[in-house]
């Protein structure tokens, strides 16, 4: 039988490698690559290694808390397990299994509407905080249908994605023949997801009350839109490098969203996240919230509903010695005073953040 997690896995490296042995060469391909040259993937890392900490001492960091809110819910940290579709190609059980163990450890998660069971199995499978984000594939009948089970099903907060008008060349799957599963039926009306414009959101924020989060906001333009919009929640992504080649890093976009939008939406960030010092960068910036997708699907891969777990576990260990050596006890304390630019060290990719590798 094998160790326990917590034997087996004392850094993030170690889930990494083991995701690398259990997954066969198109699943790892798929999720460590981007698209066409790869260039977003590589700026999401730089510009995370561009940012350097100012810690202060002597400040009393004996009580050090990583807690955090989503939508006025306590989460244990301020991550959540963001939506990836194909999930059940890694282990089996897919969403579900992700949705216990974000429930276990006490996340939300964010799920894909691409992505097996469907809503109303994963939402069974646990009761955590959870979103639904909908790539949208039908008319505004279809979407309300999804938000009425949405509801019916438990899920707080609905989300749309609106960077995929058209599905990227993802060459590493390209090269490696690799034809993702899910890929087929996603397909099936995509022409409604390369039709969505602002007079959907607009419809959605007249005739439903879930609060919505969009997700793929790319530039200040669009954010001043979407909080125009009434827009709860503005999630700023390029979808880990994986849509539109040659964009700006998350983390880099983050403070000039926020100069437009703040007191007047949330913020969540996601990009090349892979350490709890990269998720107090976000916070420093003024995220609420840091998306983890990546990570969460090779965790997945390398040990299933306790591999996410562990990998949690990891990141507020990570976290909580950074906040103690930053000198700061509760997340609200961090702010730009605990960061300065700084050259990067190591040439940036996929997995330059856990050099062991």
């Amino acid at each position: 039988m094998n160790a326990p997690a917590e034997q087996r896995f004392l850094t993030l490296q170690e889930l990494v490698a083991a995701a690398k042995s259990n997954l066969p060469p198109g699943p790892w391909s798929y999720l460590i690559g981007g698209a066409e040259t790869e260039t977003t993937v590589r700026r999401n890392r730089h510009a995370l290694d561009c940012i350097a900490f100012r810690p202060r001492v002597l400040r009393d960091v004996s009580h050090v808390d990583c807690s955090a809110t989503f939508f006025g819910k306590p989460i244990r940290l301020p991550v959540m397990l963001a939506p990836i579709g194909g999930l059940e190609s890694l282990v089996e059980g897919g969403a579900a299994t992700a949705a216990r163990a974000a429930a276990q450890f006490g996340v939300p998660q964010m799920l894909s509407s691409v992505c097996k069971p469907g809503l109303e199995e994963t939402a069974a499978a646990a009761q955590t905080i959870r979103s639904f984000q909908l790539y949208v594939r039908g008319d505004d009948a279809w979407v309300d249908d999804f938000v009425r089970r949405a509801k019916d099903n438990g899920f707080t907060s609905f989300c749309f994605t609106v960077d995929v008008a058209s599905y990227s060349r993802r060459e590493r799957d390209l090269v490696g023949r690799f034809v993702k599963p899910w890929r087929a039926k996603a397909q099936e009306g995509a022409a409604f997801q390369a039709a969505l414009s602002w007079d959907q959101v607009k419809r959605f924020k007249d005739r439903h009350d879930l609060p919505l989060i969009i997700k793929g906001i790319a530039t200040v333009e669009d954010a001043e839109i979407a909080v125009q919009h009434g827009v709860e929640v503005v999630y700023v992504s390029n979808h880990g490098g994986r849509q539109l080649d040659h964009c700006r890093a998350g983390i880099e976009l983050l403070p000039e969203v926020i100069s437009v939008a703040r007191g007047k939406a949330e913020f969540i960030v996601d990009g090349g996240f892979l350490r709890g010092t990269d998720v107090l960068k976000a916070v420093a910036r003024g995220a609420a919230m840091v998306g983890i997708g990546k990570l969460q699907a090779l965790a997945l891969g390398a040990a299933g509903e306790q591999g996410i777990v562990r990998m949690l576990e990891i990141l507020e260990t990570e976290l909580t010695t950074a906040m103690k050596l930053l000198g700061v006890n509760e997340l609200r304390e961090l702010d730009g005073t605990y960061m300065q630019p700084a050259t990067p060290v190591t040439t940036p990719g996929t997995l330059s953040a856990l050099p062991l590798l």
